[in-house]
């Protein structure tokens, strides 16, 4: 799963600088998700780019993005963020069904 935020510079198109996503690995037997990637401007969209190749679906939320840049990578999320984080994964799951997807794009089944 992959989160992008951006800022929209108040007349025109998005500031590149500002652009930042984190990646996040779930899986089921750590129970926690963990950082894997994160980063702003070229990281990002390097981020993003690789997240679109791999068929992982991206969700965007500023708030939580400024709160998951501060988590070290490698490190699994802190206790306060995971309803966030879970409501996120939840919406990851719905976009897998109504797409016949497994996670990470692959073919359910």
């Amino acid at each position: 799963m992959t989160l992008p935020s951006t800022d929209p510079l108040p007349d025109g198109p998005l500031d590149p600088k500002r652009i930042q996503a984190v990646a996040l690995r779930y899986e089921k037997e750590r129970k926690t998700p963990i950082v894997v990637a994160k980063g702003s401007g070229a990281i990002a969209e390097e981020i993003l780019r690789r997240a679109k190749e791999a068929g992982v679906f991206v969700h965007s939320s500023r708030e939580l993005i400024d709160l998951l840049m501060k988590v070290d990578l490698d490190a699994r999320i802190p206790p306060p963020l995971y309803a966030a984080v879970a409501e996120v994964l939840a919406w990851v799951y719905r976009q897998d069904e109504e797409a016949g997807t497994g996670p990470e794009g692959r073919p359910a089944g």
